[in-house]
This record gives structure tokens, C-alpha cells and sequence, in this order.
């Protein structure tokens, strides 16, 4: 599906009444078809069983705290999610979107804002992750599956950790910059939170049994970025 101008199941967890009317209104006026739910595992249940386009998401919920709900979500869907938020703390922002979030928005924001938003989550899921394995020495990271395997043992890793692997692995032999890492897999602008690339990426590498002095599969480029390539035979 173009989502440039389609329509899209939009599901809306929101406990404010007003916000949630005049999101709907707006979000319906713009062609999209709406659900919403005014708590957290009401929500929950909706994304898990009606499979939804996206989700839009709330933090303050008065049952469930969004953060545990994405959490949770997460668990069982790969559904785009974009959480609002009154929150606008640099470090809860990256927090959930290593959660697994897809983008956020921070209140006040309107309908016109939101749909522009998810418009651009929905086009760049059509793109990001095609459903072609990819292969990189033993190292096999399947989009589709979310599963990412290296000689044979299945890797543990956060949603974050396999996105961050899935885009470097999908570059094989390129290195990538943080500022693209940043832009494409966290959806944020670059400056101030890119000491998080560095962060997952020495979780990735103790992942992979690998370090920086001694590296397998992740290479680091001083000032430039970060490669991943097969190990030499």
C-alpha cells in the first residue's frame, strides 16, 4: 500500500476525552479510518487483535504506563507505533524509542501534525525493511522473522539492537555515519543523543562475542562510522 495519500487503520490510545474527539475528527477528515481505546490494556488488546496500520500512544495512561504498554506490544507486533507524549526529556524520548517506538510527538501537537507523521512512519516501513534475509558470513539477520542468527546460535537481541544490526547488515562493506544511524533507525535528529549509537553498539558486539580491539563483524572507522563485514577466512 502508497502511503502517501491511502488511508490507514489508525489506532488511538488516548484517556484525555477531548484530545482523543478532536484527534479522531481531525484523523477521520484526513481520510483515515480510526479506532481508539482510552486506556492501556484496552489498548493493548485492540493492537493485538485487530491489526491495525498504527498506533498512536499515549504515556499517561491510568492504567498501564504507555512505556510498559509498548513494552508489552513489542512482545507480540511489529506494528508502527508513534507515542505522544507531554514528556520532552531528551533521555525518555531515546528511552522509548529504544523501546521500540517508531516516532513521537510531543503535546500540544494537532491533527494536521499527526498525519503528517504517520504518513511518513507508514512510507518509510514500506522501504526500511525488506523481507530478503540477509546474509553476511554466519551471520543471517531476517527482517521478517526478527530473528537474527551468527553460526548457527539465535542472538537475544532488543528491538533497537536488531534494527541497528538489520541497517548495518543490510550496508555490508559500507560504513555508515551516526548521523544516518541516528536518522533511519532511531528517527532522530543528529546531535546531543549520539552517544546511544556508541552505547548499542558495545551491547551488539558482546552480543556477537566481539569487541572493539578485536572485532568480528562490527568495525569502527574513527570519525567516520561503523562497518560490518564478514570475518577473514
Amino acid at each position: 500500500m502508497a502511503y502517501g495519500s491511502a488511508v490507514a487503520q489508525v489506532l488511538l490510545v488516548e484517556d484525555d476525552p477531548a484530545i482523543r474527539t478532536a484527534l479522531i475528527r481531525g484523523l477521520t477528515e484526513r481520510g483515515h479510518a480510526v479506532d481508539s481505546a482510552a486506556a492501556g490494556m484496552a489498548g493493548l488488546q485492540a493492537a493485538v487483535g485487530n491489526a491495525p496500520d498504527i498506533v498512536v500512544l499515549d504515556l499517561g495512561l491510568p492504567d498501564v504506563d504507555g512505556t510498559v504498554v509498548l513494552r508489552m506490544l513489542r512482545g507480540a507486533s511489529r506494528v508502527p507505533v508513534i507515542v505522544a507524549t507531554a514528556r520532552d526529556d531528551e533521555q525518555e524520548i531515546v528511552a522509548v524509542l529504544d523501546a521500540g517506538a517508531d516516532d513521537y510527538l510531543v503535546k500540544p501537537f494537532g491533527a494536521a501534525q499527526l498525519d503528517a507523521r504517520i504518513r511518513a512512519v507508514l512510507r518509510r516501513g514500506d522501504g526500511a525493511r525488506p523481507d530478503e534475509t540477509v546474509v553476511v558470513g554466519g551471520l543471517r539477520v531476517d527482517p521478517r522473522g526478527r530473528r537474527a542468527v551468527l553460526d548457527g546460535r539465535e542472538l537475544d537481541l532488543t528491538p533497537r539492537e536488531f534494527d541497528l544490526l538489520h541497517h548495518l547488515a543490510a550496508r555490508a562493506d559500507e560504513v555508515v555515519g551516526k548521523r544516518e544511524l541516528l536518522t533511519e533507525v532511531w528517527q532522530l535528529p543528529y546531535g546531543g543523543a549520539d552517544k546511544t549509537v556508541d552505547v548499542h553498539l558495545s551491547w551488539l558486539r558482546r552480543k556477537l562475542g566481539e569487541t572493539a580491539q578485536a572485532p568480528r563483524y562490527l568495525h569502527s572507522v574513527r570519525g567516520v562510522g561503523v562497518r560490518v563485514s564478514a570475518p577473514d577466512a
